[in-house]
């Protein structure tokens, strides 16, 4: 018989479910997933482990809340600064900011970013929670972009090589650090080929 995992509604318990997501989040950035374990989780959230298997089925289980709050913590600024920019932003203004945007998410979220990448190579269903986010990003950039005079042929999929650029440039940028790349000069590049993208 499947064990019944209990939905919190009182504000104590909803806070403590929070504060072991929390933990799990902390968790996963500085040990892994792999070198984390429940008891870590619990330990760190200051409950028992028992109370950690009341409210979530599974390490794994949890791992999707974390996911949910790691793609929102990573996707929002972007799509909030273009959701709020007015016509008249210049293509290179935008792209500028985007970049600059995309490297300090990058930077915030350095080692949880590599772990739940890596994780999506092996489990379908991470890669399937970042899949249905590109595509949120891909058709909300279309949008947005044809509301501030930018559109052209092939929207979308203009959209997602920029997405890709811009992922690779930041990767690069806070990751990869080569002693032989001037970084400004990429980025400048990377706005450069974006411009000619979207004429």
């Amino acid at each position: 018989m499947e064990k019944a995992i209990r939905e919190p509604k009182q504000q104590r318990s909803i806070e403590k479910k929070d504060r072991i997501i929390k933990a799990a989040y902390e968790l996963f950035s500085e040990k892994g997933y792999y070198g984390t374990g429940t008891s870590d989780i619990a330990k760190r959230a200051g409950v028992s482990t028992g109370i950690v298997y009341g409210y979530f089925s599974d390490k794994r289980d949890i791992l999707f809340y974390v996911l949910k709050i790691y793609i929102r913590e990573t996707a929002s600024p972007v799509m909030d600064y273009v959701s709020a920019l007015s016509k008249g932003v210049t293509l290179p203004e935008m792209l500028e900011s985007i970049i600059s945007l995309t490297e300090s998410i990058h930077k915030k979220n350095a080692n949880l970013h590599n772990i739940l990448h890596a994780l999506a190579v092996v489990d379908a269903d991470i890669n399937e929670e970042f899949l249905r986010l590109e595509k949120h990003i891909t058709l909300s950039a279309t949008e947005r972009f044809a509301e501030l005079g930018f559109a052209s042929d092939l929207m979308q999929e203009k959209i997602h090589i920029a997405m890709n650029l811009i992922q690779s440039y930041a990767h690069e940028a806070i990751y990869d650090q080569h002693d032989y790349i001037n970084y400004d000069d990429m980025k400048k590049a990377v706005i450069d080929a974006l411009v000619h993208l979207f004429r």
